[in-house]
């Protein structure tokens, strides 16, 4: 069973979105990151880094005590090694997949959620902010464009390098962008879109996402500094 502690994020649908294409019976356990519920003692056990998702694979392969993961990405990775699947099991087709999953990690996710921040979430709007990230989601849906129009999915197959990019796409008119100029990432997008386990997963917690993003949220997660 896995445990997976979480909120309707694109980081969040990430692994909901995995389950439910691998099947695994998991258990969700809300974490309120606009109410600093990533901070309690608890959490930080097997979440260090104070964000979510993470997860406690309570029976991990091979037996031993439970397991915890943070980090999306590694989560990801995990899940797909211990299912057998979204992973390509030759070593060419593993890098291709692993090296889409860390361009989601350092770039694609990063680089988004700075543009959601200062396009909706920053007390004042800053020009110079606004482009400069509003250009780079724009670039990097280039890049995504290139690679899709020459294979239906990042590393040619369906896989985890897909669930990971997915959703951060979601939201693209939040960003600024239009799928239109992007042909390839649309058609890509709309695919992935139908899949039902996609359609599931984003489900997961959506009345959770009810709690308005209030000054207390926003003081939360735009203000926080080391907690020694």
């Amino acid at each position: 069973m896995i445990d997976l502690y979480y909120w309707p994020t694109p980081n969040g649908w990430k692994i909901t979105i995995m389950l439910e294409e691998t099947g695994l019976p998991y258990v969700v356990r809300p974490v309120n990151i606009g109410r600093g519920e990533q901070f309690t003692p608890e959490f930080l056990k097997i979440g260090p880094n104070n964000r979510m998702p993470a997860i406690v694979d309570t029976d991990p392969p091979g037996g031993g005590p439970p397991l915890s993961i943070f980090e999306s990405g590694a989560i990801l990775l995990y899940l797909a090694e211990t299912t057998g699947q979204l992973m390509p099991q030759d070593l060419r087709g593993r890098y291709e997949v692993t090296q889409w999953l860390m361009w989601q990690m350092a770039g694609l996710g990063p680089m988004l959620g700075q543009t959601h921040h200062f396009r909706q979430y920053a007390p004042e709007k800053i020009p110079y902010a606004i482009d400069r990230y509003t250009n780079e989601a724009n670039r990097l849906y280039g890049v995504m464009n290139t690679r899709l129009a020459d294979w239906p999915f990042l590393a040619r197959d369906y896989s985890i390098a897909d669930v990971a990019c997915w959703p951060w796409i979601l939201p693209y008119q939040l960003q600024g962008q239009d799928l239109e100029e992007f042909p390839n990432v649309k058609r890509w997008f709309e695919i992935i879109r139908e899949r039902p386990a996609v359609q599931r997963g984003l489900a997961v917690g959506q009345e959770l996402r009810q709690a308005a993003m209030d000054d207390e949220a926003k003081k939360v997660l735009f203000g926080q500094r080391a907690r020694q």
